[in-house]
């Protein structure tokens, strides 16, 4: 695939080699079309262009879905963050005292507090401790009880850049009766999720990474059939069946995952969102995660031959967009630095150098990095 096309919609290009996608990605032109257009309508309009952009959100809705293999638009909900789609989980679970929820050690802290807070219903949290930069299925499978009722896991860890077997991770969630929740952040937009084919019975992600929307504009997705079983949260006039009926209180809440949208609607990001999805789903994911891991492939393969340390696991099916790296001699904070001075955007977490670039990115972009160097 030629990607020169693609590439013209980013206008990051013409300033920075961004390659820090697992942080906050920069928006690519027709996401700022879309935000501009929003503005302009509802400067001019203010609410008597309220249909057409509600018709907006139930588009980007649909393309959430296509994203994921959703098999109704409908199992599909909007978030302000990832935070808000595991609160989701963590909060309305049916526990009971005794139970336990399962999570790596190396989650984000936002696939960890909440699970934490949820000490007070008598719930533990047992943490599955990395193998250098593998999380081990075999070790989440011994940590595991028989009340262990939630595994919780990003789709891609954030630091060591790990690809956890979501597949193998949800088939045995589904032989112990465990739900599981997958925080898929660092994978949508860039590596294929179907929650048709893995067994996921929740997820939750914002758009500001790979998928190249904005902040406070993502999605979460419920399985349907534990619709009826959590404790739906954030309750609202939008979570009723019939919401535009102000006059009338009517407390039956819709029957799908739109019972956990209580409030407004997060419009001018969500457009911006749809804007994104499309140009990738144009794209075609499967695309665009072949070009990420060649664009990975070849900065371990430069960075290696420089000296540097590749911490992340490269094997098939492990590999992702980020990349943890260790430079000989200089420390990430420093290599942080110099690569800004350079104009090249990379970040440091968890004391390592993370390089996480797009498929817009090129093959002199990812070697004028290591020769910053």
């Amino acid at each position: 695939m030629d990607w020169t096309a693609f590439r013209e919609q980013f206008p990051v290009t013409e300033r920075w080699a961004f390659l820090d996608h697992a942080a906050v990605a920069p928006l690519p032109r027709p996401a700022v079309q879309a935000l501009h257009e929003y503005a302009a309508s509802l400067a001019a309009n203010g609410i008597a262009a309220v249909r057409e952009w509600f018709q907006r959100v139930t588009q980007v809705r649909a393309l959430a879905a296509q994203l994921i293999n959703a098999p109704d638009p409908t199992d599909v909900y909007f978030v302000p963050n990832t935070t808000h789609g595991i609160g989701v989980v963590a909060e309305g679970f049916p526990w009971v005292a005794g139970d336990n929820v399962v999570l790596a050690a190396e989650e984000y802290p936002s696939n960890q507090y909440p699970w934490m807070n949820i000490a007070h219903r008598g719930v533990e949290v047992r943490v599955v401790p990395s193998r250098g930069n593998r999380v081990s299925i075999d070790d989440v499978r011994a940590a595991m009880t028989d009340r262990t009722r939630v595994l919780t896991v990003s789709a891609v860890e954030f630091a060591s850049g790990f690809r956890n077997d979501l597949d193998a991770l949800g088939e045995l969630c589904r032989a112990r009766g465990v739900f599981f929740f997958v925080d898929a952040i660092q994978a949508l937009g860039a590596f294929p999720v179907d929650v048709q084919r893995t067994p996921i019975d929740a997820l939750a992600a914002d758009g500001h990474k790979w998928m190249l929307g904005p902040e406070g504009a993502g999605f979460g997705y419920i399985r349907r059939e534990w619709v009826e079983r959590l404790h739906p949260i954030g309750v609202g006039a939008n979570s009723v069946a019939n919401p535009l009926a102000f006059s009338t209180i009517d407390f039956t809440l819709k029957p799908h995952a739109g019972r956990w949208e209580g409030g407004a609607y997060n419009v001018p990001g969500i457009t911006a969102l749809g804007a994104s999805l499309e140009l990738l789903l144009g794209a075609g994911i499967a695309n665009v995660q072949r070009r990420v891991t060649e664009l990975t492939d070849h900065l371990c393969d430069r960075a290696a031959a420089r000296g540097w340390t590749v911490f992340s696991s490269r094997a098939d099916g492990e590999k992702s967009g980020i990349v943890s790296l260790l430079h000989p001699t200089l420390s990430p904070d420093e290599v942080v630095a110099r690569a800004k001075h350079a104009r090249v955007v990379v970040n440091n977490r968890a004391g390592r150098v993370r390089v996480s670039p797009h498929a817009y990115n090129t093959t002199d972009e990812l070697d004028r990095f290591i020769a910053a160097l």
